[in-house]
């Protein structure tokens, strides 16, 4: 047969062949190495494998799922945390990272549990639509405000759990000590404790002297750490959403906190009120038969959750149009819980709106 004839007849054979199926990768993630499943897009699984959670790891997952035929979509679990180094490996590559939950306990406690079945679990849910959620990026300036504000939240706990401990201290110790400290304020009698200098730890006194000092200068070293990084979060916000913070009630914590909610790319959230879901603002039903009511959502991000709702009180102390607001709600019989969800959900509708107009500033 001439080579022309062939080379036809082979090229119309491949021409009458089914296209390559599409490739769904799963993942799932450990401090230490990530388990990867492909399944076709019948679901049936095409393998299985673990690599090391480093980025070369990454390469390696990525390589074997890409071996696998064309693969567009993965689902990662934990993607705000062990997870957060291979879902920006993936979409440094152009894949369609998303986010996926863990399974469902009665799943596990029928199929049982193990790092493959998760992969695979993971690869169904984005398959079959259950997973869609595209998971926050992490690479811009508002990572910035969340490590930041991570650390300005762990030394405010740890303030907190050493005043608590400073005032239980001088509660029980010995009276002549106690009754030079009572008559003072909390900022003298720290500053008093920081300048203690006992002689030994040989008697309850010189004891607790020494163990006031060490808490007194353990509070004011977190309170030069806890300005430190206020500064830094109001030189990030300032730069990532300016005009957030010229609106009345918006702080830079609470801006740095509703930016933290929405990530890098808020531009996942599909609508105002995907966003009022996400920050559990958005009013749930409760009614049942003749009774016809919403109560308060208790789910969502609660320190979004919070951050609505100091600026909610501000703007009930400060802000005459809320109060205005506020005062004719209550002649209609509402309640005062009531007034504050249906100022966090306009509040939630408010925050997207400047979230979504200072989005081209966000990145550096």
């Amino acid at each position: 047969m001439p080579k022309n004839t062939a080379d036809a007849n082979t090229s119309r054979l491949l021409d009458h062949l089914p296209p390559a199926l599409e490739v769904i990768g799963g993942v799932d993630t450990h401090a230490d190495s990530h388990t990867a499943a492909a399944v076709d897009q019948l679901g049936r699984p095409l393998g299985h494998a673990t690599f090391p959670a480093t980025p070369t790891g990454y390469q390696q997952l990525l390589d074997w799922l890409h071996g696998h035929g064309p693969l567009e979509r993965v689902g990662v679990e934990g993607t705000g945390s062990y997870g957060a180094g291979i879902a920006r490996h993936l979409r440094r590559h152009g894949l369609t990272v998303v986010e996926v939950n863990r399974p469902d306990r009665t799943d596990r406690r029928r199929h049982g549990k193990s790092d493959p079945l998760d992969a695979h679990n993971a690869a169904l849910a984005v398959l079959s639509g259950h997973a869609t959620s595209t998971p926050k990026t992490g690479d811009g300036a508002v990572e910035a405000l969340r490590l930041v504000h991570a650390s300005r939240r762990s030394a405010v706990k740890a303030r907190t759990a050493a005043r608590n401990a400073f005032t239980g201290l001088l509660r029980t110790c010995p009276d002549e000590l106690r009754g030079s400290l009572t008559s003072q304020t909390r900022t003298q009698q720290l500053r008093t404790a920081a300048h203690y200098r006992p002689d030994g730890v040989t008697t309850p006194t010189q004891a607790a002297k020494t163990a006031l000092r060490a808490l007194a200068r353990r509070i004011h070293a977190l309170d030069a750490e806890i300005a430190d990084a206020d500064q830094d979060l109001k030189t990030l916000t300032e730069q990532a959403a300016h005009h957030m913070l010229t609106q009345p009630g918006y702080g830079p914590e609470t801006t740095a906190q509703l930016l933290i909610a929405a990530g890098d790319n808020p531009e996942r959230l599909t609508s105002e009120a995907s966003f009022a879901a996400l920050c559990g603002t958005s009013p749930i039903p409760a009614s049942s038969g003749r009774t016809q009511r919403h109560r308060l959502n208790r789910g969502g991000h609660r320190q979004a959750n919070r951050a609505l709702h100091t600026i909610a009180v501000t703007r009930l102390r400060y802000d005459d149009r809320t109060r205005r607001y506020a005062a004719n709600a209550r002649t209609q019989g509402k309640t005062t819980p009531e007034i504050l969800r249906q100022l966090k959900r306009y509040l939630a509708r408010e925050a997207f709106h400047l979230l979504t107009q200072t989005q081209p500033g966000l990145t550096p």
